[in-house]
């Protein structure tokens, strides 16, 4: 963590200083940059990249009376945990979880059908897949590490709590065009609840699966449920399951269990196949209790015995997966040619499924992390409006493989054995869709802010349209050990990561040098794109992975551009050069030694692009796409 660039400033370096503009608001606003409708995990990780510009106003109302405390969805995939590092998050994540190192699964013993026995165990997470491990930690704590990031933000950023939205309008024109009009919840009895009117630039509705927003835009769910009831409790038990901390998968004659162990050590979670529902029978005509489930997790475990002591939280429900036919208020794919959208909705009002793959929070908070930077670039001019269309495009795509994958993973799980399905068993199937329970199987499509794969063989392990996969590397001012990747920061920023070419980066050969001279021209993209008078990586933050070992240059002896002047006494910034470690990853991530690269990365961690260190010209014509030229 960097700090004390403008002056000793002593206390917790992770509190920002408040920002006085957003101090001195009293109550919510009149009229707002952006109003995010709902505080799940979708709106909450926006919330939270948007804190991050106190300049900018942003605001959250919640028709619940204050934060969520129980149950809901739990699994946190390891693309999540990477997105986590990003807000800071990551330490105490990875503390307070129950870490998910093994998936069990368990079937009829052949010789006694009633009862079940081990037949298979595979590692949860294939070797290499990410730095961080797959967790379980429950919806509202998660929820309250993203409360608490906003907090320490200079917007010092709280949700409005008891409001709910009631109507909402989009004027044709003017900087404040949409109108929301909110009222308390739960009015008192001396007449509270009366409407009031917030005009806002931007609206996003992340408000569930009964989205108000999605219904004011016209947008709807489409999908059909399936005809199979399951139902979900967290609970402290007493059992003789050997199991009963891994994660495990049961299919018995009496039918199919899910076991996944909470955090704290004692605490655990049990999805209950609670069997087919009749023609046009739904999940709450049955009046299912929590005993039932209680009783068939017992049958599905015998011989094992299965005492639960408390139950902190259950639900009933029917597998469904819908589909959202528009995520904004202009078309389906975000493609309309007569303006661009105001409205956007994300997570469950725009796509719902089964929860037992756990994607369902992973998926939603990583459209709130794809929409936050892109609204933040467009509120301070850095990019015009149309960018915003990439959204629904983007994310819109992501959702339907969701879907996709949630049909057939749900189909797999209640069936009543492996045959059923007509395919592989489930074992087979969970080893073969581990990138995607993971979260890093999403691969944005080539356009504005994807580049073509043209130069791709350059790193083959940073792939043009997926996440950035880091790698350790060392830094050269102080041969700290760490991960490249966990200097990209939710703010907004883009990185560019300058892979060295064999020669020294004094050489007068070297194309990283000769790339390090542009770069610190006028014509350069760090010139263009950078407002005057502000840092020189507060829009592109440029970093060098040299070949050569930590100690085989001194800091002092690297190009102007690593060494940037920042801040009001203009100290150089010694953190923007790393060297291969003993794990070298030019080696881990097939990045070519002979000519070296750039890769391009997007403020949600994506890689957009990768070029030649020759090809200041292809990346000022990338970033020229979407990026206006400073004023």
């Amino acid at each position: 963590m960097q700090q004390h660039l403008n002056g000793f400033r002593p206390g917790d370096p992770g509190l920002a200083p408040a920002d006085p503009a957003r101090a001195a608001e009293v109550g919510l606003p009149d009229r707002v940059d952006v109003l995010i409708v709902g505080s799940g995990p979708a709106g909450l990780v926006l919330a939270a990249q948007l804190a991050r510009f106190p300049h900018l106003s942003t605001r959250v109302v919640e028709r619940r009376g204050g934060p969520l405390q129980l149950g809901q969805a739990d699994g946190v995939a390891c693309r999540t945990v990477e997105m986590f590092e990003a807000f800071g998050l990551s330490d105490q994540l990875l503390r307070e979880s129950c870490w998910i190192t093994e998936t069990v699964f368990w079937g009829q013993d052949p010789e006694a059908p009633d009862r079940v026995v081990r037949t298979g165990r595979v590692q949860d997470v294939e070797d290499g897949l990410s730095e961080f491990p797959h967790l379980v930690l429950n919806q509202a704590r998660v929820q309250d590490l993203l409360l608490r990031s906003m907090r320490r933000s200079a917007s010092r950023l709280q949700p409005d709590y008891g409001l709910e939205l009631v109507d909402l309008t989009v004027e044709a024109s003017g900087d404040h065009r949409i109108v929301a009009t909110l009222r308390e919840a739960n009015p008192d009895r001396d007449g509270g609840g009366r409407p009031r009117t917030v005009r806002a630039r931007y609206l996003v509705g992340c408000d569930g699966a009964r989205s108000a927003v999605r219904g004011h835009i016209g947008g709807r769910l489409r999908g059909e449920a399936a005809d199979h009831a399951w139902g979900v409790m967290d609970v402290l038990v007493d059992t003789d399951f050997p199991d009963i901390r891994r994660k495990a998968l049961i299919k018995a004659e009496a039918g199919t269990l899910m076991v996944i162990p909470r955090e704290g050590g004692y605490l655990c979670r049990m999805y209950v196949d609670m069997g087919v529902l009749g023609h046009d029978e739904r999940v709450r005509d049955r009046q299912l209790r929590v005993e039932d489930l209680v009783e068939v997790a017992r049958r599905i475990l015998h011989p094992h015995t299965l005492e639960v002591e408390e139950v902190v939280w259950w639900s009933a429900y029917e597998v469904g997966q819908r589909l959202a036919d528009a995520f904004d208020d202009v078309s389906v794919d975000g493609e309309d040619p007569v303006r661009d959208p105001h409205v956007f909705i994300a997570g469950d009002a725009c796509h719902t499924h089964s929860p037992k793959a756990g994607q369902g929070m992973n998926v939603s908070m990583q459209d709130g992390f794809n929409l936050g930077w892109k609204l933040a670039a467009v509120l301070e001019g850095r990019s015009g409006p149309e960018l915003l269309r990439t959204y629904t495009a983007e994310r819109r795509e992501v959702a339907r493989e969701l879907i996709d994958f949630d049909r057939g993973w749900a189909s797999a799980m209640g069936a009543t054995n492996d045959q059923e399905t007509g395919g592989p068993t489930l074992q087979e199937r969970f080893s073969v869709q581990g990138r995607y329970t993971a979260g890093v199987a999403t691969r944005y499509r080539p356009g504005v802010l994807v580049g073509p794969q043209t130069w791709q063989h350059l790193a083959t392990g940073f792939v043009v349209g997926e996440r950035f996969h880091s790698a350790p590397v060392v830094r050269l001012c102080d041969a700290k050990p760490m991960h490249l990747g966990h200097v990209h920061e939710a703010d907004g920023r883009w990185r560019i990561y300058a892979f060295g070419d064999r020669p020294d980066v004094r050489a007068a050969d070297s194309r990283l040098r000769r790339l390090c001279a542009w770069l610190d021209t006028p014509d350069s993209p760090l010139t263009r794109f950078t407002p005057p008078g502000a840092d020189a990586d507060a829009v592109l933050d440029l970093r060098a992975v040299l070949q050569q070992g930590h100690d085989s240059i001194d800091p002092p002896e690297l190009p102007p551009v690593l060494r940037p002047a920042k801040g009001r006494y203009g100290l150089r910034d010694p953190e923007k050069v790393f060297t291969a470690g003993p794990e070298d990853v030019f080696d881990l991530r097939g990045v070519d030694r002979a000519a070296g690269a750039l890769v391009v990365v997007r403020p949600d961690q994506y890689v957009g692009h990768v070029l030649p260190l020759d090809g200041g010209a292809e990346l000022a014509a990338y970033l020229g796409g979407f990026m206006r030229p400073a004023q």
